[in-house]
C-alpha cells in the first residue's frame, strides 16, 4: 500500500471521528431540549443576537452608539449563556454535557492547525501504515496472561534459576507495556534459544502498546528486509522502511536468520541508526548469542546495537514441548 493510500485511510478516520463528535454532541443537545423546553428558548434567542449584531453594524447609528449597541448585546448573550449552563446544571447535567467533544482539542478532529498538520493526525497515518503492514504478518495471539513462567520451575541453566530469572523477565515486560511512552521507553535486545518465550513477550507488548494508541510494527527481520528489497528494486509497490521508521514501536523477530548481503546488511543498520537517532524504540529478537551476534554482523552495526539497546537474556528449556 502506498503512502498516499494510507493518508487517504487516516483522512476517512479523521472525518468519522469528527462526524462522530458532531453527532453525539448533536444527540446530547436534543435531550436536553427535549427534557428542558426553556432551554431550547434561551438558545434560540440567542441566535438571533448574529443579525442583531449585524444589523448593528450596517445602522446609521454613530460609532459610540453602535459600540454601545455592541456591548448590550455582548452582556445580554453572556447573561443568557449563564442562564442556559444554570439551567442544565440545576437538571443534574455537566455544564458541558452537550458541548462537541473532540478527541483532539487543538484541531477539533480535522487533522490540521494553523501552523500545519497536527500531530494527532500524523500518529493516525502512522498507526493506519502500522496496521496495514501488520495484517501480511504471522502475528501470534499471545498475551501476558498466558505465559505460564510455570513452565520454567526446576529448570537451571549455567547455575542460573530459569523460574526466577523468567519471573523477572516478564514482570520488566508487563512494567515495559504498562509505561511505553515513544519519547523515552528504551529498545531491547531479546536474547536466547529457540522455543524460550521471545517472540510470545514481544507479541504481548506489541498488543498492551497498541491498546494504549500507539502504533506498533511487528514481523520477521527477514520478511521487513524482503519487503523493502522487493520496493527498492521496483518488484513491488509500498513504503516498508518509512513505515518502520516512523512507527511508535519496532518489533523485528529472528535476528541471525535473514541471509547475510550488503543490502540485507546496509538496510538494518539504517534501521537501527535512524531509530536511535530519533529516539524511537525498537525490540530485536534472537536466537543467537551476543558472541554470535558478533562475529556474525559487521563491528559498526554492533557497537550501534550493544550501545543503545538494553539485552534482556531467556533462560530456560524449549517450552513448547512442555507444552504439547
Amino acid at each position: 500500500m502506498t503512502r498516499q493510500e494510507i493518508r487517504e485511510i487516516a483522512s476517512r478516520r479523521m472525518e468519522e471521528r469528527r462526524s462522530q463528535a458532531l453527532e453525539q454532541a448533536e444527540r446530547r443537545r436534543e435531550e436536553i431540549e427535549a427534557k428542558l423546553p426553556h432551554v431550547a428558548e434561551m438558545r434560540r434567542m440567542q441566535a438571533l443576537t448574529a443579525s442583531e449584531l449585524t444589523a448593528n453594524m450596517l445602522s446609521n447609528a454613530s460609532p459610540a452608539e453602535k459600540q454601545a449597541n455592541f456591548e448590550k448585546i455582548r452582556k445580554n448573550n453572556l447573561e443568557c449563556s449563564a442562564l442556559i449552563t444554570k439551567a442544565i446544571t440545576d437538571a443534574g447535567y455537566p455544564a458541558d454535557y452537550d458541548k462537541v467533544k473532540y478527541r483532539c482539542e487543538l484541531c477539533n478532529d480535522t487533522g490540521s492547525t494553523l501552523y500545519g498538520m497536527c500531530d494527532c493526525f500524523r500518529r493516525l497515518i502512522s498507526r493506519v501504515a502500522a496496521d496495514e503492514l501488520n495484517r501480511t504478518a504471522n502475528m501470534p495471539n499471545a498475551d501476558f496472561g498466558h505465559f505460564d513462567v510455570e513452565l520454567y520451575r526446576g529448570v537451571s541453566k549455567n547455575g542460573t534459576d530459569a523460574y526466577k530469572t523468567m519471573k523477572k523477565v516478564l514482570a520488566n515486560c508487563i512494567a515495559y507495556a504498562d509505561s511505553f511512552d515513544p519519547k523515552s521507553s528504551e529498545s531491547l535486545l531479546f536474547i536466547g534459544s529457540p522455543g524460550l518465550g521471545k517472540t510470545h513477550l514481544s507479541i504481548a507488548i506489541a498488543r498492551k502498546v497498541i491498546e494504549k494508541g500507539y502504533s506498533v510494527v511487528y514481523g520477521s527481520l527477514l520478511d521487513r528486509l524482503r519487503a523493502i528489497e522487493d520496493e527498492h528494486f521496483g518488484r513491488a509497490q509500498g513504503d516498508t522502511l518509512s513505515i518502520l521508521l516512523d512507527a511508535d514501536l519496532l518489533i523485528l523477530d529472528d535476528l541471525g536468520t535473514e541471509p547475510s548481503g550488503q543490502f540485507y546488511e546496509s538496510t538494518l543498520y539504517n534501521i537501527i541508526n535512524t531509530r536511535i537517532n530519533t529516539g524511537k524504540p525498537v525490540i530485536i529478537s534472537t536466537n543467537l548469542s551476543v558472541a554470535q551476534l558478533s562475529s556474525t554482523y559487521n563491528e559498526r552495526l554492533i557497537s550501534r546495537m550493544m550501545f543503545a539497546y538494553k539485552t534482556v537474556a531467556f533462560v530456560g528449556d524449549d517450552i513448547r514441548r512442555k507444552m504439547r
